[in-house]
């Protein structure tokens, strides 16, 4: 629990200002980030939540029943999307629209909320509570949608590497924009729709001429392109890469401005600028936000000096809690309050039914299994999959092919999850 004077202090410093900050409190790594102009930021997180940061003090909102992938935030309604399937508009969490697949990006426009998911439609849903409609199917996973200046056409790219434009008042496609040949990621619109920026899986970060069809390159020998934003003004786009880097180009020069590491260790998922383009935010596998100003990217990174949830050396553990550290951590804590997290805690793991912990929203399967966590039940999840040992369930589809390797696993949860004498 946090303390009154922790939250009065963190209140006291304003969000969007330009020094290195960090935004702390979810539970998993954080999948979306966008930044309204009063200094607000939302943030989505794997942990299932959307987080609404006032003056760096969290409101949570809770409703998803898996990892949200997308937020955005426009006046006083936020609007977030995820691997459940739905869209939903906060407060209240009402659900807007739902797809048959997960929902991986959203675009806002004065009238409408348009979602892009993996089962191959982008959904149009009206503000003002009418019925929406799925446009396609497109043929491929949508994963990237961006509205038009006056919100009528839509451009929408997938894992086809297709990028087409769409009318939104009568769902038609109206032109191929082009054809990557590898899946995109992301796009961002300019703010005159004169140009357009995509990234791709294979790493490749081109600059689109809408009118002429001429591109700029901006590839880099790092792949792929998870995160795109462009700043209020339209001047600077961010990039986040697989590899943890930012870039950051001059839209008025068409140079790069700015490429540096984050010390992150992992991929960037998110990108956001605050209101005054002075700072980026971005988000990854830790259970943070972490913001830089941009005047000072390159110098010596704060954020190398922050303590990181789930990063520690892979050296100083043992091979079964190297297993916990990938497999289990993100989603599961092992303490009993369970921190936020997108699975339950895993105290007082063995012997405990399948389903049965206090406070946790369980799926029904799960809930009404008549499985009990022993060694046995755990290496037999593992060795089959959660999708073919519970289907049905939240959990995540891996496995943990070789034997030792679950057989330390096992070990180290039964010295972990062991309640205190």
């Amino acid at each position: 629990m946090r303390g009154v004077a922790l939250v009065a202090l963190l209140a006291a410093s304003p969000l969007g200002a330009s020094e290195f900050f960090t935004l702390k409190g979810h539970g998993g790594p954080v999948m979306g980030i966008d930044a309204a102009p009063d200094g607000r930021i939302a943030t989505a997180s794997f942990d299932n939540s959307v987080g609404l940061w006032t003056r760096r003090v969290p409101q949570w909102f809770e409703g998803h029943e898996a990892a949200v992938n997308a937020v955005s935030i426009d006046g006083h309604e936020v609007f977030s999307a995820g691997d459940d399937f739905t869209l939903r508009r906060w407060p209240g969490g009402s659900v807007m629209g739902r797809h048959k697949g997960k929902i991986v990006s959203i675009a806002v426009s004065e009238t409408h909320v348009a979602t892009a998911s993996w089962d191959g439609t982008i959904g149009i849903w009206p503000r003002d509570g009418a019925e929406g409609r799925l446009l396609g199917p497109t043929g491929s996973g949508v994963n990237a949608i961006a509205f038009t200046k006056d919100g009528r056409r839509l451009y929408a790219a997938g894992m086809d590497g297709g990028l087409r434009l769409w009318s939104v008042t009568t769902g038609d496609a109206l032109q191929e924009v082009l054809s990557h040949g590898f899946g995109i990621n992301e796009i961002v619109l300019g703010p005159e729709d004169d140009w357009l920026a995509y990234g791709a899986v294979d790493g490749v970060t081109r600059i689109r001429d809408l009118s002429t069809g001429e591109e700029r390159d901006f590839t880099l020998d790092r792949r792929p392109i998870l995160a795109l934003a462009l700043s209020p003004d339209g001047k600077l786009l961010a990039v986040g890469d697989g590899e943890g880097y930012i870039m950051v180009i001059d839209t008025e020069t068409w140079r790069i401005a700015h490429d540096f590491r984050a010390a992150l260790r992992g991929p960037i998922w998110a990108l956001a600028f605050s209101p005054d383009g002075r700072n980026i935010h971005a988000g990854g596998i830790d259970d943070a936000m972490y913001s830089w100003p941009i005047a000072s990217l390159g110098d010596q990174d704060p954020m190398a000096e922050e303590e990181r949830g789930f990063l520690k050396d892979p050296e100083e553990m043992s091979n079964g809690e190297r297993q916990f550290a990938r497999k289990c951590s993100i989603c599961h804590t092992l303490t009993p309050d369970g921190g936020r997290r997108a699975g339950p805690s895993l105290h007082a793991l063995f012997g405990r039914r399948a389903g049965s912990l206090p406070g946790y929203l369980y799926s029904d399967r799960l809930a009404n299994s008549e499985i009990v966590w022993t060694e046995e039940s755990i290496d037999a999840l593992f060795d089959e999959g959660p999708d073919h040992y519970i289907p049905g369930s939240k959990m995540p589809m891996q496995r943990i092919a070789q034997r030792q390797d679950r057989a330390d696993l096992i070990a180290y949860l039964r010295r972990a999850t062991s309640p205190e004498d």
